[in-house]
Parts: C-alpha cells; structure tokens; sequence
C-alpha cells in the first residue's frame, strides 16, 4: 500500500475577528472602557470580538503521484487550507505531515522579491526550494522560454505585467521539480493560450514525472480533466473527499439546491444609494428556477434608487452566466441596446433571453450594475438556474451533451 506524502488529521484555523465600535465623546470612551473592564473581570463574552472557524475538522491523506483538485464554493476553506500545506499559515488545531519538497503557487507574486529581475528571482526561488545552482542551471532556459520573458529577464519583475507575473512563477514552480506543487486558481490571470499551455504542463509533471499536484479551481472542467481525485469543502470542512465525479456531482447539487429565485450570493454594494430588491427569473409569467433550452426567460431586476439625480447619465447593467465554473456569456445592456437605464425612485429593468441556450445542468447567474464605467454593485450567484435540455432547434433532434455546453440558433444553407 502507498505511503502517503500528504497526511492532514483534525486540522482547524480560527481567526478572531474585531468589530470596530465608535466613541464620539470622551464620556463614550470612558463607559466603553469601564463595561469592558468589568466584563473581562467577569468572564463574559466580548462583542467587538468574534471567533470565526475557517477549517474544523478537516482529515485527509494525499499518496505520490496523486493529482487533487480542490472545490467548493467562495468562502470554503480551500485557500485557508493551502495556505496551511504551503507553511504560509499555523493551524489552530490538528496536524499536518508533509514528506517532500513543496512549490505553492497561491496568487500573483507569491515567492517573488519585486526589486530583484526575472533571472535573479528564478536562483532565488530556486534556492528557496533547495536546489543546488546546477539543477537551477539545468533548467533555466526550459523556464524561460516557458514564460515567454525573454525580453525582460534582466527588469525588475515590479515592472512585469500581472500575465507575465504568473507567467514566469507557474514556470519556476513547474520546471523546478518539487515532490508537491500546490496552485491556487492564479491560471485565472493567463490569457486563454497560456492556461492551455499551464494545464498541458500540468499533466506532464503529473503523469510523466510522478509529481503530487494539489489543484483549486472554481474551472469544474479543468479539474475534470486534470485531477485523479477531488476534495468537496464546505463550510471549512470536507463533504466529500473521493473521485472528482462524485465531488462534482454533490456540488453541483448543493448549487442547485440552492437555487430558489432570489438567493443572496455574495454581494458588493459599492453605492450604497443604489440597491437591488429583487433579481428573479421569469418563465411563461411566473418565477421559475427552471428553464427548458428554447424556452424565452426574462432576468427581471428590481431596483431602489435614494438619489436618481446622481445618476443622470444612466445606469449599465451586466447579466453573468457561468457553467461548471466558467464564465461563459455575459449580456451587456449597452452593447445589447445601446443606451443606459435612466432611473427613478424604484423600479425595474429586464433582459430577455428569448431562446435559452444552455446544456442541462445548473447555471450560476451574476448581476452586475455600472455608472460611467465604475461598478457600484457586484451581486455573484445572485441565482441558480436548473438548465433542462430541450427542443432548441425544434427538429425534434437533441445533440448529445458532448457536443458543447451551449445552443446557437442558425442557418444551414445549400
């Protein structure tokens, strides 16, 4: 039986989180401070302060070799835990083992001196994993044709770009040959060639150079594709831990499951004198969360505005769709009507899909709103639609789901 080169056992973090409180007068501050005296002398709970658990309970073992990809939803643990294998961060509780050379790739820059040039930050990460100056050597030209930085090998990488960034530091940490690679989503920053590119890299180091690869992706294809077993997390603790199908599957379920109209997501209100009340879709005349292909859907979007006059030019409104954790289509009011939405008090703006395009499945829908460019609210998992598939084209025929993700309606002529 293998030996593992990951062991994870009853690990947990808890951050404590301040709650700011405001004193106006020197009277507020010295009845703040008296309460708080007495109450610590007391024993009882503080409430500027709050425990928060980001991993509880989280067991799990990793053998040689293994690609695991890591899912859940935002807010999960998945970058706690990382951070954790990657020596970045102490558990509070549990323990982990580790047997072998790790290379992270957790965000931009990560394990980079900003003042130092390309080619001195790659010796440097090098010596960081513990390679000696040949091995850094060995592999020095392979790493930078890899990232394509020739050009600017001897700049200072503060002046590199966010592409080229992560171009180079996914080439050190691939090329310079850890037992364990652990990235974290930054193939997000990579333009479409150079995630095929990362992914194919990925593959190779796994399957012909026996690396273990630790892999969080909200991208379900590229962990369908890349990873041999995946982990489930929510709510900082493991539901799943078993083959990436399995995992797949219960997320995608407890997406959907969670798709009543209306659920709240994640929200970023950045003016707060603009609000959303309501983002709901609309089959047949009713709200619905779910939607045959071919099917007309109307995303109805309602609205309060407290100072209409601040928004004189008009609002832009972006509608966000994503399957399997892929951005795939985004409507754009602007573009698709070629104004903006002057506002009232309250209100309400639709967008009309007359011809649903999705493959069965959940599609996760965001709403966003600008003004003169600048977004003033970011409303992510705003709902959850239940794609069925259907008679899109009305031939009777449905194409199999391995043909694409989505429908297009359009001609054949001959």
């Amino acid at each position: 039986m293998p030996e593992p080169i990951i062991t994870v056992a009853n690990l947990g973090k808890r951050y404590v989180l301040t709650h700011e409180q405001r004193h106006d007068t020197l009277r507020d501050t010295l009845v703040h401070g008296a309460r708080g005296l007495l109450r610590h002398w007391r024993g009882g709970p503080d409430p500027t302060r709050e425990e928060f658990w980001a991993l509880r309970d989280v067991n799990f073992s990793v053998n040689r070799g293994e690609v695991v990809g890591i899912i859940g939803r935002n807010g999960a643990g998945k970058s706690t835990l990382l951070k954790i294998l990657s020596r970045i961060t102490e558990p509070t509780t549990g323990r982990v083992g580790i047997r072998g050379r790790v290379a992270s790739l957790l965000e931009v820059g990560t394990g980079f001196h900003p003042e130092l040039s390309g080619r001195e930050n790659i010796h440097l990460n090098g010596a960081i994993l513990g390679m000696s100056r040949a091995e850094i050597r060995s592999k020095f030209d392979e790493i930078v044709a890899f990232a394509e930085v020739e050009r600017f090998l001897d700049t200072p990488v503060k002046h590199y770009s966010s592409g080229m960034y992560v171009r180079l530091a996914f080439a050190v940490a691939a090329h310079l040959e850890p037992e364990i690679l652990i990235i974290d989503e930054v193939l997000a920053v990579g333009d479409a060639a150079f995630q095929k590119k990362c992914l194919g890299k990925m593959e190779s180091v796994a399957t012909k150079k026996g690396r273990t690869i630790l892999f969080v992706s909200h991208n379900l294809a590229a962990v369908q594709r890349l990873c041999t077993r995946a982990l489930y997390l929510e709510g900082g603790r493991v539901k799943i831990a078993g083959t990436v199908s399995e995992a797949e599957q219960q997320f995608l379920a407890d997406l959907a499951a969670g798709a009543a109209p209306g659920s709240r997501g994640i929200v970023r209100n950045d003016n707060p004198d603009f609000t959303v009340t309501e983002f709901s879709a609309v089959v047949a005349g009713a709200t619905s969360k779910v939607v045959r292909a071919g099917e007309s859907v109307t995303f109805r979007l309602r609205y309060r505005c407290a100072k209409p006059a601040a928004f004189a030019d008009g609002i832009s409104v972006s509608v966000i769709f994503h399957v399997r954790g892929q951005r795939i289509l985004n409507l754009w009011s602007e573009a698709g009507r070629g104004s903006t939405f002057k506002l009232g008090a309250e209100g309400e703006i639709a967008c009309e899909v007359p011809r649903w395009p999705f493959r069965g499945g959940p599609v996760s829908v965001d709403v966003h709103a600008s003004y003169r460019m600048q977004n003033i609210l970011e409303w992510e998992e705003a709902l959850f639609v239940d794609s069925v598939d259907g008679d899109f084209y009305g031939t009777g025929i449905v194409p199999h789901e391995s043909e694409g993700l989505m429908f297009l309606l359009h001609q054949w002529r001959g």
